[in-house]
């Protein structure tokens, strides 16, 4: 059967008869949350028997959810080859975020970040990438607006709720460019959740030629980069594709990328004690962004046993940041999230799958 969720509206349109079928079945799928044909009553009766034959509208299983101290909520979602793909729900005060997995494994290798050294198993196909986030936006936000009289949950509405979309979780969005941009399409489609490119986020390591291909889209997310590291010399250690498109390249390339009215870039910079958290380290950042409307997340490394890099004392962590502040670039501190269940930034690597079940979980 073919899977829904890996078609674009425009692309189904002539494939149901007649074509006015494709927006019909898009909000049920995406703003009903229907998953059975049966359901669709608003079809003919032939119809949906027809069409339940073919497409499969079914969300894939979750193997094992984990649930943090903290609210964070870590997936493994299980694809039809039976490979896993890892989506983390971080809730928040203002808007809940769903991070998102774009490959399973990846092929950077970048040295602080546990899911690079997997290596590279295969990309996502568009519909494995979106169905992440239904399978986190169904299950969560659904629940919090469960009627206190025990009646059934209403579905999503249109608009996709008050919730951000950031593909920074397993793999490098810009690897895998078509599928990725395709399930942002499907994700923004106003029959579908209709989310806001300004609530959509992709980080990338620095693949320049993706980069530059990302400008001239129609349709732009926001743009977040992987930096952890502001001279060549220790990018080229803690990120190898920096020997492939230095540094200078990379940000001459943001330098050029399209932003709307007080649209910023985001950096994102991950603070290795002793590596990367120095005050001339800051102050390398604060000349390699001047003249970029930019935002920097800093990120204290989360400590894992595999790796042997070791989080930066607080000091460290707060004289980073006034140095940036001081030079008029807004920085923030990451907060630690879902640490305890390896949900955290760098830490996704299919850890317990197979494991007996040792923190609060569900299938």
């Amino acid at each position: 059967m073919k899977s829904f969720f890996d078609y674009e509206k425009p692309e189904l349109a002539p494939i149901f008869d007649p074509p006015f079928r494709a927006t019909q079945i898009y909000r049920a799928v995406y703003q009903r949350s229907f998953d059975d044909f049966a359901l669709m009553t608003d079809l003919p009766k032939a119809s949906r028997a027809s069409f339940s034959g073919e497409w499969n509208i079914k969300l894939p299983s979750v193997h094992r959810r984990f649930d943090s101290i903290d609210g964070t909520r870590r997936y493994l979602v299980r694809l039809q080859d039976d490979e896993l793909a890892e989506t983390v729900y971080i809730p928040e005060e203002s808007r809940d975020t769903i991070c998102i997995s774009s490959q399973i494994g990846c092929a950077l290798a970048c040295t602080f970040c546990l899911t690079g050294q997997l290596g590279l198993t295969r990309h996502l196909s568009a519909g494995e990438i979106v169905t992440q986030a239904l399978v986190a936006q169904r299950e969560n936000l659904v629940s919090r607006r469960r009627p206190s009289t025990g009646a059934p949950a209403r579905p999503p509405l249109p608009g996709g709720e008050a919730f951000n979309i950031v593909l920074m979780g397993m793999g490098e969005p810009l690897h895998n460019y078509d599928n990725v941009m395709k399930a942002i399409r499907i994700l923004h489609d106003k029959d579908g959740l209709n989310m806001s490119m300004s609530r959509i986020t992709l980080s990338t390591a620095g693949l320049l030629p993706a980069i530059e291909r990302l400008a001239a889209e129609p349709m732009i997310p926001n743009l977040a980069i992987s930096l952890t590291g502001a001279t060549n010399e220790k990018r080229n250690e803690l990120m190898p594709i920096n020997r492939r498109y230095p540094i200078e390249q990379l940000l001459d390339a943001v330098r050029r990328f399209p932003l709307k009215h007080r649209q910023r870039v985001t950096f994102e910079y991950v603070l290795l004690g002793g590596v990367t958290d120095a005050p001339e380290d800051a102050l390398h950042l604060v000349k390699l962004l001047k003249g970029i409307r930019a935002k920097v997340n800093l990120i204290p490394f989360n400590e894992a046993e595999e790796l042997s890099y070791r989080r930066p004392l607080d000091a460290a962590i707060e004289g980073f940041q006034q140095v940036l502040i001081e030079n008029n670039i807004s920085a923030f501190v990451r907060k630690n999230r879902g640490n305890d269940i390896s949900a955290a930034c760098g830490q996704l690597k299919k850890k317990w799958a197979d494991e007996p079940q040792r923190v609060s979980c569900s299938h």
